[in-house]
């Protein structure tokens, strides 16, 4: 069973966890190219609380973040009259219809997430069913609406990849009810490295190789002036130099629309690595510099906040319904 959009346009899912402060990686990898295309789909983007709780949170501090993040969302560009923003649980059938999954899903195929193995062994006998669990949960997110693609990073392809097997078995076990959707990957810029170990993905847990979105432009320069580069002169880019092309690639994105690999290296042509560093500070602050703007506007009314993710909640909520409850069915439950 497909649900169609009004639009005629194609539905996109996809959300990011509040489980610590967003960084450049989140905004080049994620939130940009949902700006980007937000005009050519229907767009529904989540504040996906219930995965943050697979590992320990502070109450307070969760909460404080997913309205941060929403923040951010619409700081970055989102248009909350062409998309829906709303915080997870705020939507009952996400937790329900992962249950399905779960009592579906063989457990072969959970113990096969190369997430779940990395997590698993960084807090071993502290790990929880619920990040067992994980991978359901995302597949719940994607199919309750029915969606066409989800934009993610290349290190969330196997999870996707597994939301189609689960929307696949589900169809064969019990009918026609989930659409199957495709992984839509950006090929440049979906996975931004840390500034100090280029070889592992930016990451929070790495305050020295990471640029949070709302550090100041003091800290913001730092960072860039600090970063790892490689041995070499020349400045272009080279797969076998990871600090450069990681700086490069930032550069490029944070460049006006449709700046080539060939313009970045144009334009350092004959320069050092420390005139690509000076320039790219500078275009990390200015490119950050509207977003902590607004972001510091939006704050000053919490209220207005709270309105909107309720209605991005009210606005989604019947699509969930109707496909929890055709699930159900098929299932013989109720």
């Amino acid at each position: 069973m497909s649900t169609p959009t009004h639009s005629g346009k194609k539905r996109v899912f996809s959300g990011i966890q509040p489980s610590g402060e967003m960084h450049l990686g989140n905004y080049l990898g994620a939130i940009k190219n949902w700006v980007d295309a937000q005009y050519d789909n229907d767009n529904i983007f989540c504040i996906v609380d219930l995965h943050a709780i697979t590992v320990p949170q502070d109450p307070q501090t969760l909460h404080r973040r997913s309205r941060d993040l929403a923040k951010i969302y619409l700081a970055a560009g989102l248009d909350p009259s062409r998309t829906a923003i709303f915080i997870q649980s705020h939507v009952k059938e996400h937790a329900e219809m992962a249950w399905l999954f779960n009592c579906i899903t063989p457990m072969g195929w959970a113990n096969r997430m190369t997430q779940f193995k990395e997590k698993q062994a960084e807090i071993k006998e502290r790990s929880s069913v619920g990040l067992l669990a994980y991978p359901m949960l995302m597949a719940a997110d994607i199919l309750l609406y029915q969606a066409d693609g989800v934009p993610v990073g290349e290190d969330q392809r196997q999870h996707i990849e597994l939301t189609r097997d689960i929307a696949q078995k589900f169809n064969h076990d019990y009918g026609p009810v989930l659409k199957v959707p495709e992984a839509w990957i950006r090929s440049e810029g979906a996975r931004i490295m840390s500034l100090q170990d280029p070889t592992k993905k930016m990451s929070k847990s790495d305050p020295a190789g990471c640029i949070l979105l709302l550090d100041p432009p003091d800290v913001l320069r730092s960072r860039i002036m600090k970063a790892v580069t490689d041995s070499g002169r020349e400045v272009r880019f080279d797969e076998s130099r990871p600090g450069l092309l990681n700086l490069l690639t930032i550069y490029q994105l944070l460049s006006p629309p449709g700046t080539t690999r060939q313009d970045v290296e144009r334009h350092f042509e004959g320069q050092g690595y420390g005139a690509l560093k000076k320039e790219l500070a500078e275009l990390v602050v200015e490119g950050l510099g509207p977003l902590q703007r607004h972001f510091a506007e939006l704050s000053k009314d919490e209220g207005h906040i709270e309105d909107l993710l309720k209605n991005g909640a009210d606005r989604v909520r019947p699509i969930a319904q109707q496909t929890m409850a055709a699930a159900a069915a098929a299932m013989g439950l109720g």
